[in-house]
């Protein structure tokens, strides 16, 4: 029982240290909802990204050697090339090419969607901080403590969507992200891309492609 425990508050823990800063992007991504960009493509890209950050993160518990940091930091090219087409507004192409599809209601016509994975992409670009910490936590647990952890993981993913979403009903929030949102969104993309390259040193690449340095050093 004491395990349960741990595991619960472990899960906890672990997953306010590490996503709470998903809170500022997910709220950004609900004062854009429109006709075209769902609520639900947002839960799930925000799954599916979550999913990704996990499944990196399992080799930590059979003992498997994380990725080298600085590749790593290669994610941040996904939120920069976001922000990058929301600036030239491709947006309107893509809706109009959609437009022109036949519609698919099937579940797995829905989740190979461009937003959804739009969405999906900035979840893990801005959680490869996670790895580095979700891998030794991983390596230390057994199977039981981790399914626990993992099943609360799952389960504060959706509590951090609704909390987001709830915050785009206050009215002081509501107002400015509906009015500037899709003004700055683009910037805060390429902004956060550029941190996770810089942080995560991968920049020092360039070096490796000259031959100076290694990547695993």
């Amino acid at each position: 029982m004491s395990e349960l425990v741990t595991a619960l508050f472990t899960g906890v823990t672990a997953f306010s240290a590490t996503n709470i800063d998903d809170m500022v992007l997910l709220t950004l991504f609900f004062s854009q909802v429109n006709a075209k960009f769902r609520r639900w493509h947002i839960v799930a890209g925000q799954y599916i990204g979550f999913a990704t950050l996990i499944i990196l993160s399992i080799p930590g518990f059979f003992g498997g050697l994380m990725i080298p940091r600085p590749l790593i930091g290669l994610f941040g090219l996904l939120p920069i090339l976001i922000g990058i087409k929301c600036l030239l507004n491709f947006e309107d192409t893509l809706e109009e090419d959609e437009g022109e599809r036949p519609h698919n209601n099937s579940i797995l016509a829905k989740l190979i969607n461009l937003q959804v994975y739009s969405v999906a992409a900035v979840t893990v670009a801005n959680g490869t901080d996670n790895i580095s910490i979700y891998v030794p936590l991983f390596a230390s647990r057994t199977w039981e403590s981790l399914l626990v952890i993992l099943a609360v993981f799952f389960l504060l993913v959706g509590v951090l969507c609704y909390v987001a979403y709830k915050l785009t009903h206050n009215k002081a929030i509501a107002l400015v992200m509906t009015g500037y949102g899709n003004k700055f969104m683009p910037f805060v993309l390429i902004g956060l891309g550029a941190f996770i390259m810089v942080d995560s040193g991968t920049l020092s690449l360039l070096n490796v492609f000259n031959g100076e340095i290694s990547p695993y050093e």
